[in-house]
């Protein structure tokens, strides 16, 4: 994985989400948490709180959703990696 900090559901960029944009987030966020077993068929976007748009996992803030997403990018890329190596690699070495 990478050095990357998670985002703080304070972090001003959070305030430039809209509903159409946690919709979409939240799409590529079942799509790619499905083949790691994450499932989250309830979640939606909730109400907003401080102009910050929250979605319902629970009340999560916005940050909360581009941190799953973040992890779940990093571990498909390195999973990836590992292939790609791996099939570089000739067998029993």
């Amino acid at each position: 994985m990478n050095g990357r900090r998670p985002m703080l559901p304070t972090d001003p960029r959070i305030r430039h989400y809209t509903d159409d944009h946690v919709r979409a987030l939240l799409a590529e966020l079942h799509e790619r948490g499905r083949k790691f077993g994450l499932l989250w068929p309830s979640s939606s976007t909730g109400r907003t709180l401080d102009g910050r748009v929250l979605v319902r996992f629970g009340t999560a803030p916005v940050s909360t959703l581009l941190n799953l997403l973040t992890l779940l990018l990093d571990a498909d890329r390195d999973a990836r990696r590992e292939t790609e190596r791996d099939a570089g690699t000739p067998c029993g070495s």
